[in-house]
C-alpha cells in the first residue's frame, strides 16, 4: 500500500470517559482486529497486561498502527488514572496529535485537566471527542462549555448529536450538513448519510454558522463566501480547520457513543483530516552535546539519525523493548548506533513494529515513524539516539516525585537479590519508581506515585516475575529542610596508608523558595580552589542531599554557597573535600533549624448532589482544605487541598460514605511544614 500520509496521535482522557473503548472500536473499523474486545469483558486488545484486564483500568501506554484512507495512524493508548502520570508525559513527548476523549456525564474531570494542559506543555495538537452521548444525564453543549472555560480553548464542534441519552440515534456533520446514522446489526461497521430532517434544520443551521463564524476569523477567502451568502466548499472548510488545529488556535468537537458502535469512523477522518503528518511540524529543537548550544533539526528521512526512547518494556522472551520516536534519518536492522546520553554505543538486534504486547519485524524505521528496537543494553526513558558525528541530545523528560513509599522482603534470604534484579528492571522501564536499601535496617525500600501505582508493580512482581514477597504498610515519603541562613566552616583531617588527608571548606546555607530545588553555587575564584577540589566539594554536597539532615528523608529546597577553602597542594586530596563537603553541608544545617516536610495532595472528588455534606465534612476531618466547589447537572466536584498521610484508605471511606457512587482522584501537590505553614 502506497503511504499517502502518516499520523502519530495519543488518545488520552480522565480514568472512565471509554479511551480503550474507543480504541478498540478504530482498531476493529481499520481492520487490525477482526472482533471487539471490550474492557468489562476483560479482552480489550490493548490492555493486554493481565491486571489491566483485571482491574478494567489502562496502566501502561500500549502503541499499535492502524490504517485509514491511505494513510498509516501509529495510535498510543495511555492511562486515565492519576497516578501512571508518567505514562501519558513520555507518550505525549513523542505524539504529533492527540484525541481527547470526554464523557458526556462526568465533562472536564480532573486528569482531563492534567493530560490536556501535559499536552500545552509539548504543543500537542488535538482533536475533542464527547464520548457516551447515550448515558443518563449526556449533555454535549455543556461539556463543549466545559471545554471553552475550563481548559481555555477554543472548542469548535464540526458535529452536533442527534437526540441525547436514550434517545442519541446519531449525529449531524455539519460541515457536509448531513446526518449519520449507524447499522446496529454489523457493530456499527456500513453507516449511512441522509439529509437533515426539516424539524432539525433550524439548530444545525445555528451550529453551522456557528462553525463558519469561528473559521472566519482565520480565512478571508471562507469569509468573503459567507458574507455574500454564496456555497462554501467541504474542502475549504477542512483546509482551514486542518490549518487552525495545527497551529492550536481551534479544537474540533466530534461526539458519539464508542459501545454503542456509533461516532467513530468520522472521528478517524478527523485524525486524517487534521492532525498534522510529521513534515507538517517544524523542526524539532535539541541540545548539542559538546557545544550547549540549541540546535534546530529538520524532520527529514535523508538527514542524520536521530530518534528518542520514549519507553522500556520488558518481555520474558526478548527482554528489553525500548520504544523510539525517529525525528531524523533512519535506523537498521543490525546495525550499530550511538547512545548520545550514555556516551555510548549500542547494537539494534532487531526492530519491531508493537501492536500491544505483539510485534512484527521491520527492516528499517524512518523519520516520523514509532518502532521498538530490542538489543539496548544501557538506553532509558529520555535517552537520545544517534550517531557521534551528529551528538544532539533531544529534551530529558520530566517526572514528578514519588510521595509514597513501602518496605518489601523477600519470603527467603536467598531470593533477596533476585528481587533486586527485578527491582532495577522495573526501575528502568517506570521513570517514577524508585528502590532503595536502609543502610541502618537492611530493609529494602520502594516508592511510587500512588497505592495503585505500587500495588500493580507488587503485583507484577509477584505474577510476571513469580517471586513471593512480603510487603510493609505505605508510608509517607517526607522531606527535610531548612528555616534560616547559616556559614559553617568544616575541616577535615584523616590518614590513611601514612599519608595525610587534609581539607578545610566554608559553607553558607540557606533556605530557598518552596519548589525550587536544591543548588550549589561556588563563589570561590580559580585561584583559591583547584576545579577537580571544586567539584569534589560539589559531590560531596549534592551526595548529602538524599541522605537528609536529622531523619534521613531527602533535603529539599536548600541553596549552599562554597564561601571559602583552605589548600593545601601537599595533602589536600579530593577524598577529603568530598568527605567535607557532605560532612559541612551535615553540620551547616543542624545549626540552621531544620523542619520536617510532608507531601500535600491535589485531591478532586465527584459526588451526587445528596452526599456534598458528608463528603465535605470527611474532607476536612482528614486535614482537608476545600479550595473549589463547582455544580453539575448530575454531580459536584470538589476540589481540595490535603496531608497525604491522612489521606490512606480515602477510597473506601468515600465509597462508603457516597453508596459507592462517589470517585476521587489525587495527585501530588507541594511539600509543606508538616503541621503547619
Amino acid at each position: 500500500m502506497k503511504l499517502l500520509g502518516l499520523r502519530n496521535i495519543g488518545i488520552m482522557a480522565h480514568i472512565d470517559a471509554g479511551k480503550t473503548t474507543t480504541t478498540e472500536r478504530i482498531l476493529y473499523y481499520t481492520g487490525k482486529s477482526h472482533r471487539i474486545g471490550e474492557v468489562d469483558d476483560g479482552e480489550a486488545t490493548m490492555d493486554w497486561m493481565e491486571q489491566e484486564q483485571d482491574r478494567g483500568i489502562t496502566i501502561t501506554a500500549a502503541s499499535t498502527t492502524c490504517f485509514w484512507k491511505d494513510h498509516q495512524i501509529n495510535i498510543i493508548d495511555t492511562p486515565g488514572h492519576v497516578d501512571f502520570t508518567a505514562e501519558v508525559e513520555r507518550s505525549l513527548r513523542v505524539l504529533d496529535g492527540a484525541i481527547a476523549v470526554f464523557c458526556a456525564v462526568g465533562g472536564v474531570e480532573p486528569q482531563s485537566e492534567t493530560v490536556w494542559h501535559q499536552a500545552d506543555a509539548y504543543g500537542v495538537p488535538r482533536l475533542a471527542y464527547v464520548n457516551k452521548m447515550d448515558r443518563v444525564g449526556a449533555d454535549f453543549f455543556e461539556v463543549v462549555e466545559e471545554i471553552r472555560k475550563k481548559l481555555a480553548s477554543n472548542p469548535l464542534p464540526v458535529q452536533i448529536p442527534i437526540g441525547k441519552e436514550s434517545a442519541f440515534q446519531g449525529v449531524i456533520d455539519l460541515i457536509e450538513f448531513q446526518e449519520i446514522y449507524w447499522n446496529p446489526e454489523d457493530n456499527g461497521r456500513t453507516y449511512t448519510y441522509e439529509p437533515v430532517k426539516a424539524d432539525r434544520v433550524p439548530e444545525a443551521t445555528l451550529w453551522r454558522d456557528h462553525l463558519l463564524d469561528g473559521l472566519s476569523h482565520f480565512s478571508d477567502e471562507l469569509t468573503e463566501l459567507y458574507l455574500e451568502g454564496k456555497p462554501i466548499p467541504p474542502d475549504l472548510i477542512r483546509k482551514v480547520i486542518r490549518r487552525e488545529t495545527i497551529s492550536r488556535r481551534i479544537v474540533p468537537v466530534f461526539c458519539g457513543s464508542s459501545l454503542k458502535n456509533m461516532g467513530v469512523q468520522p472521528l478517524l477522518d478527523g485524525v486524517v483530516y487534521y492532525l498534522p503528518a510529521p513534515d507538517d511540524l517544524p523542526p524539532i529543537v535539541g541540545h548539542h552535546a559538546n557545544k550547549e548550544k540549541e540546535v534546530s533539526v529538520p524532520r527529514d528521512k535523508k538527514g542524520p539519525p536521530l530518534g528518542l526512547v520514549f519507553k522500556i518494556q520488558t518481555e520474558k522472551e526478548a527482554g528489553a523493548l525500548c520504544y523510539i520516536r525517529v525525528y531524523s534519518g533512519s535506523f537498521r536492522n543490525g546495525t550499530t548506533v550511538y547512545n548520545i546520553n550514555k556516551k555510548k554505543r549500542e547494537r539494534i538486534n532487531r526492530l519491531v513494529r508493537m501492536h500491544a504486547n505483539r510485534f512484527e519485524p521491520m527492516d528499517v524505521l524512518e523519520a516520523g515513524d514509532i518502532g521498538a528496537v530490542i538489543g539496548f543494553k544501557l538506553a532509558q526513558t529520555g535517552d537520545t539516539i544517534g550517531s557521534e558525528g551528529f551528538p544532539i541530545l533531544l529534551e530529558r523528560m520530566h517526572f514528578p516525585e514519588p510521595v509514597i513509599s513501602v518496605s518489601i522482603e523477600p519470603k527467603t534470604l536467598s531470593e533477596r537479590a533476585r528481587l533486586l534484579e527485578i527491582l532495577q528492571l522495573l526501575e528502568r522501564e517506570d521513570p517514577t519508581f524508585f528502590k532503595r536499601e536502609n543502610q541502618e535496617t537492611g530493609e529494602i525500600i520502594i516508592s511510587g506515585m500512588g497505592e495503585l501505582h505500587l500495588d500493580v508493580l507488587v503485583t507484577r512482581i509477584m505474577k510476571d516475575f513469580r517471586l513471593e514477597a512480603k510487603v510493609g504498610k505505605p508510608q509517607v515519603t517526607y522531606r527535610e529542610s531548612i528555616t534560616k541562613k547559616v556559614t559553617h566552616t568544616e575541616r577535615f583531617h584523616k590518614v590513611i596508608a601514612g599519608k595525610d588527608n587534609t581539607a578545610e571548606i566554608t559553607l553558607t546555607v540557606e533556605p530557598l523558595e518552596r519548589g525550587t530545588g536544591n543548588r550549589f553555587v561556588n563563589a570561590l575564584k580559580k585561584e583559591v580552589l583547584p576545579e577537580n577540589l571544586v567539584e569534589a566539594v560539589e559531590r560531596g554536597v549534592t551526595g548529602a542531599f538524599s541522605s537528609g539532615i536529622l531523619y534521613g528523608y531527602p533535603a529539599y529546597d536548600i541553596g549552599v554557597t562554597l564561601e571559602g577553602a583552605v589548600y593545601n597542594e601537599n595533602t589536600s586530596t579530593e577524598f577529603a573535600f568530598e568527605a567535607a563537603g557532605s560532612m559541612g553541608f551535615d553540620n551547616a544545617c543542624r545549626k540552621a533549624d531544620p523542619v520536617l516536610l510532608e507531601p500535600i495532595m491535589l485531591v478532586d472528588v465527584m459526588c451526587p448532589k445528596e452526599f456534598l455534606g458528608e463528603v465535605i465534612n470527611q474532607l476536612t476531618s482528614r486535614g482537608g482544605t476545600i479550595l473549589s466547589l463547582d455544580s453539575r447537572p448530575a454531580v459536584e466536584h470538589i476540589r481540595a487541598h490535603a496531608p497525604l498521610e491522612r489521606m490512606f484508605g480515602y477510597s473506601t471511606a468515600l465509597r462508603s460514605v457516597t453508596q459507592g457512587r462517589g470517585t476521587f482522584a489525587m495527585e501530588f501537590s507541594h511539600f509543606e511544614r508538616k503541621g503547619g505553614k
